[in-house]
C-alpha cells in the first residue's frame, strides 16, 4: 500500500512586525521656545495695548489707602492701645539701647560734650578684643583699620554706624541663637521656621524699611529693628545647622552616661558647635552692617547717610571716601569674627609654648586697655580724634580728579559699552515686557514658571502676577524685571567663565577666591560709587553694579559644582579623545547643572536687591518709587506698594529657580 505524502503548501514567509514608534519626548527647552515664540507673535499684534502704565506722580486707590492708613496711624499713635502699649514700648526700648551705645562711643552724652569713651579708648578696646578672640595679626588690622577711619575725618560717622550695628546684632542674637538651637533640636520647629527664613532672606533690603516706618517712625529705632530682622536669619540657620551636625554617637554617649537634656545641650551640643555658631555671628554682623548703611534712607545716622547724600548730589569724592570707610569697617569686623571662629581649634592643635603665657599677657593687655579708656574719658586729646581728616579730604579730591579724568578720557569707551548693552539688550527686552499687554506677560510668566519649576511654581507665579497687578505698579515692575533679568544673564556669563576656570584650576581658585570673599563682605552701597563715576546716573550704572555685586556668589557656586564632578568621569572623557572644550561643554557643565541652577537662583536674588538700590542713581522703576516714598509724603503709599512689588518679584524668582534646581538634582 502506497501512502501518499502530501506536499505541504508553500506558505508565505512571515513578515517582520513593523516597529512601534514611540512618541517623541518634547524637551523643556522646546516648550520654552514655543512659549517665547507665541509671546513675540502676540506682542507684534497687541503692542502698546493694556499695558497698565502709571505716571510718576499718579496714585491708585491702593496707594491712597496706604496714605490714609499712614495718616490715621500718625494721628492715633499716642492714643491707640496697640501702639501705646506695644509698638511705642518696643521703639522706646530700642531707642534707649541705641542711645546708650551712641553716648558710649559716638555722640555727646547728657552731661558731657563728648562720648564717654573717646577714640583712643575705642581703638584700645578694639585691639584688645581682637587679640583676645583672635590673634595679634587681627588685632593689628583692627587697630590700623579704626585709626584709618579717624584719618578719613569720619570718626563720628563710623562710630554711629558701629553703634547701630552692635545694637542690632545684640538684639538679633538674643532671639536668633535660642531659635537656632530650638530648630536644631526639633524637626517640627525647623520645618515651621524654614519658610519664614526663606521669605526673610529673599526680600531685598529696601523692603524692610517702609512698613517698619509705619509702626516705629523714621529714625534709629526703625533702622535698628529693620537691621536685626534682616540680620537674624543667618544666625538662626547656621546655629540650627551646627546643632544638627554634632555626631549622633556623641549625643548618644552622653545620654548613656545619664546626662539630662539640658546637660547634653550645655556640655556637648553647644561646645561642639561653637565654631559654626560663631560663623553664624559673623554672617549676622555682615548682614547688619549692610542693612545699617541702607537704613540711612530712614534717617539712620552714620556712614550710610553720608553715602546717600553724596550719591543723591552725584558727589563721587565724598561717596568714595565714606564707601571706603564702610569697606574698612566690614573687613575689620569680618576678620575679627572669622578669627574668633578658628582660634580655639588653632590653639588646640598648636604646640607653641607661648600659649602658656597667654592668660598673663591678656591680663596685662586688659590693664593697658583700661588705661586707654580712662585717658579717653578724661582728656580731650584722647577723646577727639586729632586732625581735620586731611587724609579723607585728599582721597575725596583724588576720587574727584579720577572721575573727571575718566569722564574726559574714557567717556567714548564707557558710552560705547553702555549704549551697546542698553540698545542691544536692555531696551528691546524692556520694551517686550512694558509694551506687551499685562495679561500676555502674565500668561507667559505663569507658563514659564510651570515648565521650569513645575505646577506649584506655576501657581505661585500666578498669585504673584495677580498681586503685582493689584499693586498698581505693573509697568514699573516690568522695568525692574527687565533690568534684573539682563543683569542676571551677564552674571551667569561671568559665573560660567570664571567658575569653570576656578573649578578646573586649583591655582586660579586660590588666587580668585579671597577677592571674591572680600567682595561679598562689602555692603551694596559701595558698588554704586565707582560705576557712578564711570557711567553717570543711569539705569545702566545700577545694572553694572548689580552684576559686580552678584557675580562672586555665582562664580563660587559654579566652581564648586565643576570641582565636584568625579575625576574618573573626566579621565574617561579624556581617554576617549575629548578635548578641553568638549570636556567642559559635554561633561563638566552638564554634570554641574544643579550648581548652575542654584547659581542662577542666588544671582537673581542678589541682582534684584542691587537693582532696587540703584534707584538712588537713576535706575528708576520700583527703586525710585521706594526712595520717593521716603522723601515725599504724598508718595508714601506708592513707595509701600513698590516694596510689596519687590517682594513679589523676589518670591516669584526664588520659587521658580529653587524648583528648577530641585528638578536638576539639588
Amino acid at each position: 500500500m502506497t501512502v501518499a505524502i502530501e506536499k505541504p503548501e508553500k506558505t508565505q514567509a512571515a513578515e517582520p512586525a513593523a516597529p512601534v514608534e514611540e512618541p517623541r519626548k518634547v524637551s523643556r527647552s522646546m516648550v520654552v521656545g514655543a512659549i517665547l515664540a507665541v509671546w513675540l507673535l502676540l506682542f507684534a499684534l497687541l503692542r502698546g495695548k493694556q499695558t497698565l502704565a502709571l505716571g510718576a506722580a499718579d496714585l491708585t486707590d491702593l496707594h491712597r489707602w496706604f496714605n490714609d492708613v499712614n495718616d490715621s496711624i500718625g494721628a492715633n499713635r499716642n492714643s491707640n492701645p496697640l501702639f501705646l502699649y506695644f509698638f511705642n514700648e518696643i521703639r522706646l526700648v530700642i531707642d534707649s539701647l541705641v542711645t546708650f551705645v551712641q553716648e558710649l562711643i559716638s555722640q555727646p552724652s547728657a552731661d558731657r560734650p563728648l562720648p564717654r569713651i573717646g577714640w583712643l579708648g575705642v581703638v584700645g578696646v578694639t585691639g584688645y578684643v581682637s587679640w583676645a578672640v583672635g590673634n595679634w595679626r587681627v588685632a593689628l588690622l583692627a587697630v590700623a583699620g579704626f585709626t584709618f577711619l579717624g584719618l578719613q575725618g569720619l570718626w563720628q560717622e563710623s562710630m554711629d554706624t558701629l553703634a547701630l550695628t552692635l545694637s542690632a546684632v545684640f538684639v538679633a542674637l538674643l532671639f536668633a541663637i535660642p531659635l537656632g538651637v530650638w530648630a536644631g533640636l526639633s524637626d517640627r520647629f525647623n520645618r515651621i521656621m524654614t519658610p519664614f527664613l526663606d521669605f526673610m532672606q529673599t526680600m531685598p533690603t529696601f523692603v524692610y524699611l517702609a512698613p517698619l516706618t509705619l509702626f516705629f517712625l523714621i529714625g534709629p529705632a526703625s533702622a535698628t529693628i529693620a537691621t536685626l530682622i534682616y540680620a537674624a536669619p543667618p544666625a538662626i540657620r547656621i546655629t540650627a545647622h551646627a546643632i544638627r551636625s554634632v555626631p549622633k554617637t556623641t549625643v548618644e554617649a552622653a545620654d548613656s552616661l545619664g546626662a539630662t537634656r539640658r546637660q547634653s545641650l550645655m556640655k556637648v551640643l553647644l561646645p561642639m558647635s561653637q565654631r559654626t555658631v560663631v560663623m553664624g555671628v559673623n554672617q549676622t554682623i555682615m548682614a547688619a552692617l549692610a542693612m545699617v548703611t541702607i537704613a540711612a534712607l530712614i534717617d539712620a545716622p552714620g556712614l550710610g547717610k553720608t553715602v546717600v547724600q553724596a550719591l543723591q548730589s552725584l558727589d563721587v569724592g565724598t561717596a568714595f571716601n565714606a564707601g571706603l570707610a564702610i569697606v574698612v569697617m566690614a573687613i575689620v569686623l569680618d576678620r575679627v569674627t572669622t578669627a574668633a571662629s578658628g582660634r580655639e581649634e588653632a590653639a588646640r592643635h598648636s604646640k607653641n609654648r607661648f600659649l602658656t603665657w597667654r592668660r598673663p599677657l591678656l591680663a596685662v593687655g586688659a590693664a593697658a586697655m583700661a588705661v586707654l579708656v580712662y585717658l579717653s574719658h578724661t582728656y580731650v586729646w584722647a577723646a577727639e580724634f586729632p586732625g581735620e581728616g586731611d587724609t579723607g579730604s585728599a582721597m575725596s579730591s583724588g576720587a574727584d580728579n579720577v572721575t573727571t579724568w575718566a569722564q574726559d578720557n574714557l567717556s567714548g569707551l564707557t558710552n560705547a559699552v553702555r549704549d551697546a548693552l542698553t540698545n542691544g539688550l536692555l531696551n528691546p527686552f524692556q520694551t517686550l515686557l512694558t509694551d506687551s499687554s499685562w495679561w500676555l506677560v502674565g500668561a507667559a510668566l505663569i507658563a514659564l514658571g510651570t515648565v521650569l519649576g513645575g505646577r506649584r511654581s506655576g501657581i505661585t507665579t500666578a498669585v504673584c502676577v495677580a498681586l503685582l497687578v493689584g499693586t498698581g505698579l505693573w509697568s514699573d515692575s516690568m522695568t525692574t524685571l527687565a533690568s534684573t533679568v539682563v543683569a542676571t544673564v551677564l552674571v551667569m556669563l561671568l559665573g560660567v567663565v570664571f567658575g569653570v576656570w576656578m573649578g578646573r584650576s586649583a591655582l586660579v581658585d586660590r588666587l580668585l577666591r579671597p577677592t571674591l570673599d572680600a567682595a561679598q563682605v562689602m555692603p551694596p552701597f559701595v558698588y554704586l560709587v565707582p560705576f557712578l563715576a564711570l557711567f553717570g546716573a543711569t539705569r545702566f550704572t545700577a545694572i553694572v553694579a548689580a552684576v559686580v555685586y552678584a557675580a562672586p556668589v555665582a562664580m563660587k557656586i559654579i566652581a564648586d559644582g565643576v570641582r565636584n564632578v568625579p575625576a574618573t568621569t573626566v579621565e574617561a572623557a579624556t581617554s576617549a579623545g575629548c578635548n578641553t572644550w568638549q570636556i567642559i561643554t559635554k561633561v563638566q557643565l552638564p554634570m554641574a547643572r544643579s550648581a548652575l541652577t542654584l547659581a542662577t537662583n542666588q544671582g537673581l536674588i542678589y541682582v534684584l536687591s542691587m537693582v532696587v538700590v540703584g534707584g538712588l542713581v537713576g535706575a528708576g522703576a520700583l527703586g525710585y518709587d521706594v526712595v520717593a516714598g521716603f522723601s515725599q509724603g504724598q508718595l508714601y503709599g506708592k513707595g509701600l506698594a513698590a516694596g510689596l512689588a519687590i517682594v513679589l518679584l523676589g518670591v516669584m524668582f526664588d520659587r521658580i529657580t529653587q524648583a528648577a534646581a530641585r528638578r536638576a538634582g539639588v
